[in-house]
């Protein structure tokens, strides 16, 4: 006789956030006399003075991690751009087929050795056609923006690119619950403002601004891969923190290596033969290589200690960088608008950076989706936060964090 099933279980809404992290903003501190305990006003202007530190610090770091992506983006720019003009390379394919090989051979071996439910095999029987579909769209986001130059110029490429941040921002608002106060949405206008009066710089000094032949196709793939990057972050965003970073890079290492080497073989095999190998050559797919691997292996890190809104306003300023590094080496001219550009972007990040941002949860879907890691703070356990409301923390990880496994 076959036994009756249990019944099934009713969901339960999120356990509370643990009390010794900074999971909520100081607003969330219990009132003086309020049920569940009081505390002296000195209690509460301690606490109050430890979280600002705490923020402010945080902040800082998630500003300068973000600068270090936009440094190597600068690299991987500066290096294209020898290829390109100097050595006559065009091979955007190639160029990302070494960096998924790179991939590849990390993490993805990385998979291949763990044991349990984490081993690559595993992996692909569970979800193998959602990092194909992410692998493409990775993929073909970098080939889109790339293409642009042949047809647009590059004031329109810069403009058009920012188009990635308001494609973030309704991602994360409908499918990663992410919510945004004012001062954020300040913040982002100011970086876009940014942008452009550096775009009104070019203008002005005559910057090489590209062939322009066919400007309306050009802006057309900008937009499109500004889009498709956009779907990629929010997704990456959504795996780091459900997931995990090293399963995120093994399969975007071997979905991207396999859809590259296929797109390298129909579309690019002809441009790859005529390059004139030389170990100058050689050095610049090398440095290419190591600030893209940089790059990808860096931002999930960033992405989980801020967000894909956050990262993506940091690169914004990569531009200028390879602007100012374009000063020595390409003999740019110089206008002060660049300064007031970069600062006005890195006033933006500040301002956006400056309070959290928080996650209206939905204990069906995002019944794990937390950071609960986070710098140590004696708060008092008295202090509660709303069930349906986790706020975002900027703390580093740590070993017991949650995974939500997703079929």
């Amino acid at each position: 006789m076959i036994p009756p099933e249990p019944p099934q279980q009713p969901l339960q809404p999120p356990p509370p956030a643990p009390p010794n992290h900074v999971v909520s903003t100081i607003e969330n501190l219990p009132a003086e006399g309020s049920g569940g305990g009081s505390l002296s006003a000195s209690s509460r202007a301690s606490v109050r003075q430890r979280i600002r530190k705490v923020l402010n610090r945080e902040m800082l770091i998630s500003v300068a991690l973000g600068q270090v992506l936009s440094l190597l983006i600068c690299g991987i720019g500066l290096t294209s751009k020898y290829l390109s003009e100097d050595f006559h390379a065009n091979t955007p394919v190639f160029q990302s087929f070494l960096n998924y090989i790179l991939l590849f051979l990390v993490y993805t071996t990385t998979l291949a050795v763990r044991q349990g439910e984490e081993n690559l095999l595993a992996i692909l029987r569970r979800r193998w056609w959602k990092y194909m579909i992410l692998g493409l769209i990775d993929l073909e986001a970098n080939y889109l923006v790339v293409k642009a130059y042949q047809y647009t110029t590059l004031t329109s490429i810069q403009l058009l690119d920012c188009f990635v941040i308001p494609v973030v921002i309704l991602l994360s608002w409908f499918f990663l619950l992410i919510r945004y106060k004012a001062v954020h949405f300040i913040g982002i206008i100011v970086c876009i403002l940014g942008m452009g009066c550096m775009a009104g710089a070019d203008v002005l000094v005559g910057r090489h601004q590209g062939a322009g032949e066919n400007k309306l196709v050009g802006d057309l793939l900008v937009l499109g891969g500004a889009t498709l990057y956009g779907i990629s972050n929010v997704w990456e965003e959504y795996i780091i923190r459900t997931l995990s970073r090293v399963e995120f890079l093994g399969m975007i290492g071997l979905f991207g290596a396999f859809f590259s080497g296929i797109q390298l073989a129909i579309m690019e095999h002809k441009e790859l033969l005529k390059v004139p190998w030389d170990w100058q050559i050689g050095l610049l797919y090398v440095g290419f290589s190591a600030c893209m691997f940089g790059l990808y292996s860096l931002m999930p890190i960033v992405i989980k200690k801020t967000s894909a809104t956050s990262v993506n306003l940091s690169l914004l300023t990569a531009d200028l960088y390879s602007l100012f590094c374009g000063l020595f080496l390409f003999h740019y001219k110089f206008s002060g608008l660049y300064l007031l550009s970069f600062f006005t972007i890195l006033i933006g990040l500040v301002l956006y950076s400056s309070t959290s941002t928080y996650i209206a949860q939905d204990p069906r879907v995002y019944k794990q989706f937390r950071n609960p890691s986070g710098p140590v703070v004696d708060l008092p356990t008295t202090a509660q936060v709303e069930p349906s409301v986790t706020y975002t923390s900027l703390g580093q990880e740590t070993e017991e964090e949650p995974h939500v496994r997703v079929a």
